[in-house]
């Protein structure tokens, strides 16, 4: 019969077998395996000390060349936009770098005569059909209906026409838009929540910027950023306009108006306006489509032209 002093004998033996494995493997370990161990940890640390010291280099040197940039733009912005009429339009995607471009366009002399930022829910594919009935009865119910917008049933399409119409010049030849019709276009799409502006719009402009960022990830990513295009097609087609993005891949308005042949041509794209250098070659850019009509595709991307317009003395 198995007793009690049967399982102490047992557990004794067990334990005993555990030491003895401690004993022999911990004098192992301190041979050639320890030595091993401990010149692949000190090397190991070594490579992270360089290599956080590279990184602290970098970043440094990233400092230096903004800090750089900041004080160039204080030597060639200067009076290069004075009297051109500008109106700043961004997206949710690049809106924490509209400042820095506003900052860019009033050195250089721009009369900015708003901004205007659109909301996730104007590039929202759900938003459509209700774009497309706020583009007819955004006007005040004594103006005449707005004629000439697009008729494919894009709401975004349609309704950025419509904002282009009221917030950019009117072509030769046409009525100019009232302040009070202006007024209550954007208090149309201001209260049903499809814009904001931070300080009132004085004025009709000659040319935009538009401010955007990455492309989108989710689920509806490819009509947000067809959406995106199509805003600045539209805009394009009533001034002059720079778009200021960040990257020049995965399917953005930079990317896309890149690739093609007939946007590019009129569109001008930075592709990292992100950064205060791109900010600065964003003021550039715009000086270059108002004083040349010229577009031009700037940044550090493999797709860009040039990283800054050369502008003429």
């Amino acid at each position: 019969m198995i007793n009690f002093r049967y399982h102490v004998v047992s557990l004794t033996a067990v334990f005993l077998a555990l030491a003895i494995g401690l004993v022999v493997g911990t004098a192992a370990l301190n041979g050639p395996v320890a030595d091993s161990l401990k010149e692949n940890v000190n090397a190991l640390r070594k490579d992270n000390s360089q290599m956080r010291q590279s990184v602290n280099s970098l970043q440094k040197e990233l400092d230096m060349e903004e800090d750089f940039a900041a004080e160039m733009a204080q030597v060639v912005l200067p009076g290069k936009l004075t009297g051109r009429r500008v109106l700043v339009l961004d997206l949710p995607s690049g809106r924490e770098h509209t400042d820095g471009v506003l900052k860019m366009l009033e050195l250089a002399g721009a009369n900015v005569t708003g901004r205007v930022d659109l909301q996730d829910k104007f590039i929202n594919p759900d938003s459509n059909n209700n774009l497309l009935e706020l583009a007819v009865t955004a006007a005040r119910p004594n103006s005449a209906p707005p004629s000439g917008l697009p008729g494919n049933g894009h709401g975004v399409e349609t309704s950025s026409a419509l904002l282009a119409s009221v917030l950019l010049d009117r072509p030769a030849g046409s009525p100019p838009v009232s302040d009070a019709d202006r007024r209550a276009v954007l208090s149309a799409y201001s209260n049903a929540g499809y814009l904001s502006t931070e300080n009132k719009v004085t004025g009709s402009a000659e040319a935009v910027v538009l401010v955007s960022g990455q492309p989108y990830v989710d689920k509806d990513s490819a009509k947000k950023d067809e959406s995106v295009v199509k805003v600045a097609e539209q805009f394009d087609r009533n001034g002059a306009i720079v778009v200021g993005g960040n990257g020049s891949a995965g399917g953005n308005v930079v990317s896309v108006v890149r690739g093609d042949p007939v946007l590019s041509q009129t569109i001008s794209t930075v592709d990292n306006a992100n950064t205060v250098q791109g900010q600065l070659v964003t003021a550039l850019a715009l000086v270059q489509q108002v004083t040349e009509k010229k577009a031009g595709q700037y940044g550090v991307g493999d797709n860009a032209a040039a990283l800054l317009p050369k502008l003429p003395q």
